[in-house]
């Protein structure tokens, strides 16, 4: 008969902790467990904060606002200078239409066409020449050198003269002389069935004349450009009013 002490053989063990502490008579128990809370801190947003910025930053950004500024006067000084060398250029240009009208009139005047259509070409040529240098390319240069907004209105006013003038001898409608002192695409194809030579003449002078209008327009339309860009036009207009107040007065 099985006695009534005998152990269970379902019960659960009772677990034992090998890493506690049984000699508890040595190690005495901590009074309180608790971590102590920490001080409080005060709230700010750092409003009184200095930033200190080196001098360093500064002195690089003046240095690269300057160095973009010799860049950006150095690419006007380039733009100035290769309108006028175009400016340049047409005048040439207008001088080597007119020398190249006297040598077509002068063919035509050979061919029998009248001495009154060789003396009106010289006259353009002795009128033109000096003309446009007065009129128009030395007031471009005048205006380049010291911004003045009056000779870019004086250019501006002579200029369109001259391309008028290059137009109307390109075509040389029958005003003066039927025509037939500039060397123009109408009176070019009117002598070219009496003589070929004078007819390929007259065509080369009227190709002269073309290029020299196309060009022309191509200047005067840089130049407005950089004459609206730069702040004169407002300058001109003021000095056109002051102009008309002291005649009015």
């Amino acid at each position: 008969m099985a006695n009534q002490y005998d152990r269970n053989p379902f019960a659960e063990e009772e677990e034992v902790n090998p890493f506690a502490n049984n000699n508890t008579g040595s190690v005495p128990a901590a009074s309180n467990s608790r971590l102590s809370p920490l001080p409080p801190e005060p709230v700010g947003f750092d409003y009184g904060r200095t930033v200190d910025i080196p001098l360093d930053s500064d002195r690089s950004a003046s240095q690269n606002l300057k160095k973009k500024e010799k860049e950006l006067q150095a690419k006007e000084a380039d733009l100035r200078r290769r309108e006028q060398y175009v400016a340049f250029a047409t005048y040439l240009g207008l001088v080597l239409c007119l020398f190249w009208n006297i040598i077509a009139i002068t063919t035509a005047w050979i061919k029998g066409e009248g001495v009154t259509i060789w003396l009106l070409a010289l006259i353009y040529f002795i009128a033109g020449v000096p003309g446009g240098y007065v009129l128009w390319y030395r007031p471009l240069y005048r205006a380049f050198r010291t911004d003045s907004a009056l000779s870019f209105g004086w250019f501006f006013m002579f200029y369109m003269l001259h391309i008028a003038f290059c137009v109307f001898a390109a075509v040389a409608p029958p005003v003066v002389f039927k025509g037939k002192s500039l060397a123009g695409i109408l009176p070019a194809v009117d002598v070219l069935s009496g003589n070929t030579l004078v007819g390929i003449f007259y065509f080369i002078g009227f190709g002269l004349f073309c290029l020299e209008s196309v060009v022309s327009i191509w200047v005067i339309q840089q130049v407005y450009m950089y004459f609206r860009g730069s702040g004169k036009q407002n300058e001109l207009r003021r000095e056109a009013a002051r102009g008309a107040l002291r005649a009015a007065v």
